[in-house]
Formats: C-alpha cells, structure tokens, sequence
C-alpha cells in the first residue's frame, strides 16, 4: 500500500501525512512534520480524505482556495501495516512500517482519546535501525526543492 507527505506551504507551513486505506488516502495535517527521531512525537491532526489520485498532486492550489499555496511531494513510497487497518484506525491506534526515501522503518499513528475534538493524534517514530535522534527535517529541504518553490508550478484543477 501506498503512502505520501506533501509538504504544503499554506498559511503556515505544514506537512500532509497521508495512508491509502479503505481505497482512499486516509490523511493528517503535521503542524511541525514528520520526525525520524523516536524523542520527538508529532501531532497529525486528522482531516478530510482525499482520493487516491491526489497522491501525485503537485502544484499551486490557488487564492481564495482553502489551503491555498504551494504542495509539493515531500517523500512517498510503501507502507506495511500491522493487523487490520481498519480495525486499528477505529481503536486508535495504527502501527505501521514505511519504505518511502526519507522516511523508513516503524512508526504509529496514536489518537489522544478525551482531548480536543477527537482528530488529534500524535506520528512516533518507532525505535529501530532507521530512527536518528539528531534528525531535523529541515535539513531535509534540499536546495533543488527550495529551488522548485521559487519555480512556477502549475495551479491544481479543480471541480
């Protein structure tokens, strides 16, 4: 199954974590963005599905749009859930090994039950041969993607 983080430059800054589950991309809002370092655990803010289609989308959803900005792909790849992956999303609690470029190894998916509007929820790394505890995802903002930023990326379409 697949998984993808769009990195979105909306009003602030912020990654889209998102699963293909149940034959849609299951998805999260990352205030800060996703973390290789087990110390650090990360609210994903549950939000709207998107469409499987919408795990190749980059572009610029345009002014006036909600979340308009720029989304690019931040890292995608492969993800192997452990057990049901509908059963664990209505417990709670997803656990799950990703095999994308920069993000690999365990990880879960955990909901903070009794806080908040029921959608917030907390990405950990899991501890395992690919965690860094020195990892810094700005670090992962290499020049040619800081570079496409800058460039004209063509507006998404909408319906």
């Amino acid at each position: 199954m697949r998984f993808v983080v769009h990195e979105h430059h909306a009003s602030h800054l912020h990654y889209d974590f998102r699963l293909e589950i149940a034959g849609v991309l299951k998805s999260w809002a990352i205030p800060k963005g996703p973390s290789m370092n087990p110390a650090e655990k990360r609210l994903a803010v549950m939000v709207e599905d998107h469409p499987l289609e919408y795990g190749d989308f980059e572009g610029i959803i345009p002014e006036g749009q909600y979340g308009a900005g720029p989304v690019l792909i931040w890292d995608s790849g492969e993800f192997k859930p452990e057990g049901d992956l509908e059963n664990s999303l209505e417990k709670g609690k997803l656990v799950f090994t990703l095999n994308g470029k920069k993000l690999k190894g365990a990880f879960s998916l955990v909901l903070m039950k009794g806080r908040g509007s029921g959608k917030d929820w907390l990405l950990i790394k899991g501890k395992d041969s690919f965690a860094k505890e020195d990892w810094g995802i700005k670090e992962e903002l290499t020049p040619a993607r800081k570079k496409r930023l800058t460039e004209k990326v063509p507006p998404c379409e909408t319906s």
